[in-house]
């Protein structure tokens, strides 16, 4: 009988250490290349949205800072430390946008908040990304950076994250005459003091209901679950508060760069869009495509677009914050179940994004962020679509 031959646990150490080490070269080395030809072909500006972007994949990666677990936490042990992270980054991003948005530009190039209408299509399209979010394992945030980080299945769900989309902007003009109302800021309805009260106000309901609410379950409450007082800035895990505020800094200084705040998902519909160009498939048609400074998007590299740029760095990132961590280590053994509701939840967060104006990021941080009511419509349907994912994941074989 033969047997196969087992690794001591120094050289399994040894492996994984020489593997992450190529890892942290192989992303320093791509980080590198990339960052010298965006600034040599597309301008300093470009260049420093990459570095904006590295910084990001790890910071989310390190902080371990997603949305969808925190908002599973809230539904399924009734802790809330990640929920209320999030309203203090939003109370701080808040305070930082509103003057800076309210004068209109910064160094002399224009500024502009993410400000939609709250319509039927917000409320339709957050649902499904809530859903989304707890099958596919991550939100547009959290899709990246743990699928840069090594993790297999995210690069499923990123594939329907992209495919999603692209389906949504085929049939956006179907969303466009739903019932609404038009967009409202209220930084512009009440001023910078009062929309900053008033958002203050709706920070603060939400982060002592989630205290009230951890309370009535356990007892107690828990700051941060996930952490032990002791934490390393180079290999992680950070705190939740890092995390958050450090990605408030990310938000500053995507406005301050690019003129308007942070974004992810509308470089997935282009990325889709030009996959699907080289088997022949026009969308140059499409009514979403026949918007302001899209068709050029279409036509020109993905490189010159900032979302998209901004996405390369926060896998890049990932990926060598994961070395760094010695965490990089890629499992490629997945269930049918999985790979089922990895498929499902990346078309509905696709979709489901195009049409209600934004993700997680560019509907509810920088939507909120911006005093926009409709960043708040979108977390109540999102947050509705995520208790409801949340339920069905065991159909799937999810914990």
């Amino acid at each position: 009988m033969i047997t196969e031959p087992t690794l001591s646990p120094a050289n399994t150490d040894l492996i994984l250490l020489t593997r992450n080490r190529r890892t942290i070269g192989a992303a320093a080395i791509m980080s590198a290349l990339l960052f010298l030809y965006l600034i040599t072909n597309y301008g300093w500006r470009q260049g420093a949205l990459f570095v904006v972007g590295l910084s990001t994949g790890v910071i989310l990666y390190h902080a371990a800072f997603g949305f969808t677990a925190a908002w599973r936490e809230v539904v399924d042990t009734g802790r809330g430390a990640g929920l209320r992270a999030q309203m203090i980054m939003l109370a701080v991003t808040v305070l930082a946008f509103t003057p800076l948005i309210a004068q209109g530009e910064i160094f002399g190039m224009g500024v502009r908040g993410s400000v939609a209408p709250l319509n039927v299509a917000v409320i339709c399209g957050a649902f499904m990304f809530g859903v989304g979010m707890q099958l596919g394992g991550g939100c547009a945030s959290g899709t990246l950076f743990t699928a840069g980080g090594g993790n297999v299945r995210m690069l499923i769900t990123l594939a329907g994250f992209i495919l999603g989309s692209l389906i949504g902007t085929w049939q956006w003009s179907l969303w466009q005459s739903v019932p609404g109302i038009a967009p409202v800021s209220l930084a512009q309805n009440f001023g910078i003091f009062g929309g900053i009260l008033i958002s203050f106000v709706m920070f603060s309901v939400v982060y002592y209901a989630s205290v009230i609410w951890e309370r009535h379950r356990h007892g107690d409450v828990v700051n941060d679950p996930n952490h032990d007082g002791k934490f390393s800035w180079l290999r992680g895990p950070w705190p939740l508060i890092a995390g958050a505020l450090a990605l408030v800094v990310v938000q500053v200084s995507t406005l301050t760069l690019a003129g308007r705040p942070w974004g992810v998902t509308s470089a997935f519909a282009l990325w889709g869009a030009k996959l699907v160009s080289i088997i022949g498939i026009d969308v140059t048609d499409w009514a979403y495509w026949q918007r302001p400074g899209l068709l050029g998007a279409l036509n020109q590299s993905v490189l010159s677009d900032i979302t998209s740029v901004m996405n390369f760095g926060i896998m890049l990132g990932a990926l060598m914050a994961a070395g760094l961590a010695l965490k990089f280590s890629p499992k490629f053994k997945l269930s049918a179940g999985s790979v089922i509701a990895a498929i499902i939840g990346g078309l509905l967060l696709g979709y489901g994004a195009r049409i209600a104006f934004g993700c997680n990021i560019g509907a509810y941080f920088s939507g909120i962020g911006s005093t926009s009511l409709h960043g708040w419509l979108w977390f109540v349907a999102a947050f509705a679509g995520s208790t409801l994912g949340t339920r069905i994941r065991p159909w799937f074989g999810l914990s």
